[in-house]
């Protein structure tokens, strides 16, 4: 895997599970970008290079401030170009282009400081998580789940995943109707080959084999919902 496309990973990552937004796609100038949207207002923006991701953030009068107390947190790279970024009627228009894991961890911070998480992780008693990590009590495939639920996923799912077949039924992780005890799992045969008896006991979780929701990052329309639907289920911690 090259460290763009663990970027890729990595954004898709954060930024559904820690954000209720429609993906929308656009274009930047003659560039495909996909911003990501509460109601008109655009959070983030990401314009796709050839060689990297350019990260476009839009830092207001509040949010500069809050930049400007904690700016040497931030790599000199980065206070640089908010240096030299032009302020316009709307804000501070920075355009960052990001190659590795090691600059995506700052600008992250960026995120965080134009926008609070609006997804929030809520412990759940009755919640029922298979062994890499995911809620088999909110798989389409679970055999539990409520009916009405069901319906709703399944042409979300078929929008998101390309898939019109949704019938498989599991039991659940580990019981004996588990679909994966008979058919086995990348998931879990990756833990066993690494002598592991679950994907969460592994360091280098959570990784793009136990994560197996949506990972792209594509100039597509995606709602919220569709996320939190179709995808967060199949991402650890999986927030509301």
């Amino acid at each position: 895997m090259t460290e763009l496309q663990k970027v890729e990973i990595e954004t898709a990552r954060f930024m559904r599970m820690n954000y209720r937004l429609d993906e929308v796609p656009g274009k930047f100038y003659e560039v495909d970008c996909l911003k990501f949207k509460q109601g008109k207002k655009t959070v983030l923006s990401i314009n796709f290079r050839e060689d990297c991701y350019e990260f476009q953030v839009i830092l207001g009068k509040a949010e500069r401030e809050k930049f400007e107390n904690r700016r040497e947190e931030f790599p000199a790279s980065i206070q640089a170009m908010y240096d030299e970024a032009h302020t316009y009627h709307d804000g501070k228009w920075l355009l960052i282009p990001v190659r590795d894991l090691e600059m995506l961890e700052a600008v992250k911070k960026l995120i965080l400081i134009k926008k609070n998480p609006n997804r929030q992780y809520k412990p759940d008693k009755s919640a029922v998580y298979s062994k890499c990590g995911h809620r088999c009590d909110l798989c389409v495939h679970y055999k539990a789940l409520d009916e009405q639920l069901r319906t709703e996923m399944i042409p979300r799912l078929t929008y998101v995943y390309g898939v019109t077949d949704w019938t498989m039924r599991c039991g659940g992780c580990g019981q004996p109707d588990c679909y994966c005890v008979d058919t086995g799992c990348d998931q879990m045969r990756c833990a066993s080959e690494k002598q592991l008896s679950r994907c969460t006991e592994c360091p280098q979780y959570p990784c793009p084999t136990a994560t197996v929701g949506y990972q792209e990052l594509e100039a597509r329309s995606i709602s919220a919902d569709d996320i939190t639907l179709a995808v967060l289920p199949y991402l650890p911690m999986r927030r509301n």
